[in-house]
């Protein structure tokens, strides 16, 4: 900001004008606040006092117990237990608030270390329910299953070339080779495999982190200097090559050399069962991870056709940003109109997709004595309804015709079910000694989470604090020129204010971008763990089809065909995918009824995603191993059956 306003000259002591009225001096320039940090939007700092100055109901919210629109932050000492301090200060608010405010509300304050905001920022009925953290062990936990997919890759194909290194291992035994020399040799193996596997891993990742960084919303980096980081990768480069290496090094150490030698090591009819069982292993794992993201995107398109409840197309959104822009509001909105770029015009104290106000202490007849009632609270102005398209579902909606409509309230179609209202229309809500009369009803709208019930909304009129100013542009008009012509008024009434604007279905469309990465980053694992899986069953299965090829010349030479040879050895790789999709299925559907447990507003698990899993997974199996399948069984017998 310094550079944009001051370019290469020195800021300090610089007088600038905020809202072209307040004159202040500069007093410090900080360095850029990184994007990882939850203040990196700052771009100024002022005292609090200067702000109490410029907005009134913030100098009005100083004495309000109840007002809950700002943070505090302190900083406690090296030493102090944030616990113990919790504890003496959980009452301070309580005590403060009126006695009927206070038997109505059990307030508690507590602090929160800054360590814990990103990562343990949910809470449930005053205690922390974590956060984004579910996340980090989510994707952590399907990449270390990744992983041990290339590790059973390993094992499976080490395994499979067992008679092939027989007689090596044989040999170096005769020579003189113990046995955990030999471990150490194939351990050895794996490590360099692993190794060499980080270092193609490192320019991988390089060169898809903008990738990855435009999918999940951040800015991170290599972390080429930091020795933790070389510090985890060489533990985990030998904790890697531990797991990938070890059954291969204990299962081949073990052969008999007078056995191997003599030509009579065989690996037995159960040799093949351990490599099988990494086979469901693997496709276990990628079947749940597929079905996973079946599950997440059909929960993100369940939640976008649910129903807003008010007309999204052509709403535009104005934030209020100053006191002169909210002086002269009435002028700007008229002239506004006035040119024909909007069919109508009107305010908000919240934008149309946030709430940003929380009420109780209402009384109304027949209300239950025991409930400790909370109602979201949605000030605006006349127009309000028509410019948004809202549904009346009885009553009438607020007019400037009725000078009592100050003292009017209407009701969502929640608000009435959670008051245990008959018919509300023409009954008085009171509120601190203020009569409220109900003049509407209007159907249910989508204004926070669309993974969540609608709340319980009162919607009154406001006419001072307004936030937001709402435009509902000309459907027979170009948007972008109704826009740029909005503009140039703007600029004329408010010529030192930013036009700053956004299309509502735009900032609604926000709503989903978190479950929606989810989705894309679910679907790359869930990718990359069935290319892991085939890449290991196609090697599996070229062994295999290696293996049976004088067996395949002898049946060739018996008569069988083509398509006989192809189911006979494909069906044992069918039967394990069957088996994996068995096995997996229960398991997708325990975490994934577990994970959407955390939507009030979710999709139903359906049969027919398992199925198309199922038939994907066969599709993918015989795709795998056909090729090789194919290949063997074209082969001439004549060549197959000659020995040496």
């Amino acid at each position: 900001v310094a550079k944009s306003l001051f370019g290469n000259e020195s800021a300090l002591n610089k007088v600038i004008k905020i809202d072209n009225q307040y004159s202040v001096k500069v007093t410090g320039v900080y360095e850029d606040i990184p994007f990882e940090s939850s203040f990196r939007g700052i771009k100024y700092l002022m005292s609090w006092n200067l702000y109490t100055q410029m907005e009134e109901w913030v100098k009005e919210a100083k004495n309000e117990w109840n007002n809950n629109s700002f943070q505090l932050f302190v900083q406690v000492k090296p030493d102090a237990d944030m616990d113990k301090i919790s504890q003496k200060i959980s009452k301070v608010k309580q005590n403060q608030v009126e006695e009927e405010e206070d038997i109505r509300s059990n307030y508690e304050i507590f602090l929160h270390p800054m360590s814990k905001w990103y990562l343990y920022s949910n809470y449930e009925n005053g205690k922390n329910a974590g956060g984004r953290i579910k996340y980090v062990w989510l994707f952590g936990l399907i990449g270390f299953f990744v992983l041990l997919l290339a590790c059973v890759n390993f094992m499976n194909l080490s395994t499979a070339r067992s008679e092939k290194r027989a007689k090596e291992v044989g040999i170096r035994k005769v020579m003189g080779s113990i046995r955990t020399q030999l471990i150490g040799q194939f351990l050895s193996e794996s490590f360099l495999v692993t190794g060499i596997a980080f270092v193609i891993s490192l320019f991988l990742v390089e060169l898809t982190l903008p990738f990855f960084n435009h999918i999940a919303g951040k800015q991170i980096s290599m972390l080429w200097l930091n020795p933790y980081f070389w510090g985890f990768s060489a533990i985990f480069i030998l904790f890697t090559s531990f797991i990938a290496g070890s059954y291969p090094a204990f299962y081949l150490s073990s052969f008999q050399p007078v056995k191997v030698l003599k030509g009579t090591f065989q690996v037995g009819k159960y040799a093949s069962i351990p490599r099988k069982a990494l086979v469901i292993l693997q496709f276990t794992v990628s079947i749940t991870l597929i079905i996973g993201t079946f599950i997440v995107f059909k929960q993100i398109l369940h939640s976008k056709n649910r129903p807003i409840g008010y007309d999204q197309n052509g709403l535009v959104s104005v934030f209020i940003s100053s006191e002169n822009f909210r002086k002269k509001l009435p002028v700007l909105m008229q002239e506004i109109k006035k040119s024909g770029t909007v069919v109508e015009t009107s305010t908000s104290f919240s934008p149309l997709t946030q709430n940003w106000s929380n009420q109780g202490g209402y009384e109304w007849e027949g209300k239950n004595p025991d409930l400790m009632d909370n109602f979201a609270l949605m000030g605006v102005n006349y127009d309000y309804g028509k410019t948004i398209g809202w549904e009346l579902l009885a009553g009438r909606d607020f007019s400037k015709d009725f000078a009592t409509d100050s003292n009017a309230v209407i009701l969502n179609e929640e608000a009435v079910k959670y008051m245990e209202l008959e018919n509300p229309i023409g009954m008085i809500i009171q509120d601190n000694n203020r009569d409220l009369k109900v003049i509407g009803v209007v159907k249910n709208m989508l204004i926070e989470s669309p993974y969540q019930p609608i709340r319980q909304t009162i919607y009154h009129m406001e006419f001072s604090n307004l936030s937001y100013m709402h435009l509902k542009l000309n459907p027979n008009r170009s948007s972008h020129e109704s826009l740029a012509q909005i503009e140039s008024i703007f600029n004329k009434i408010l010529p030192n204010v930013p036009f700053d604007y956004h299309f509502v279905d735009e900032r609604y469309a926000r709503k989903f971008l978190s479950e929606e990465r989810i989705g894309k980053l679910a679907s790359f694992f869930a990718g990359l763990a069935i290319f892991i899986s085939c890449l290991g069953l196609f090697g599996l299965a070229s062994f295999m089809a290696e293996k049976r090829s004088k067996e395949v010349g002898i049946r060739k030479i018996l008569g069988a065909n083509l398509l006989t040879l192809w189911k006979m050895l494909s069906k044992e790789f069918l039967f394990l995918a069957f088996i994996s999709f068995i096995v997996a299925s229960p398991i997708a559907y325990y975490f994934l009824e577990n994970w959407l447990q955390n939507y009030e507003y979710r999709t139903p698990i359906s049969w027919w995603i398992f199925a198309i899993v199922g038939l994907g997974a066969t599709l993918i199996t015989l795709l795998t191993v056909s090729y090789q399948s194919i290949k063997v069984a074209m082969l001439n017998p004549v060549d197959v059956l000659k020995d040496e």
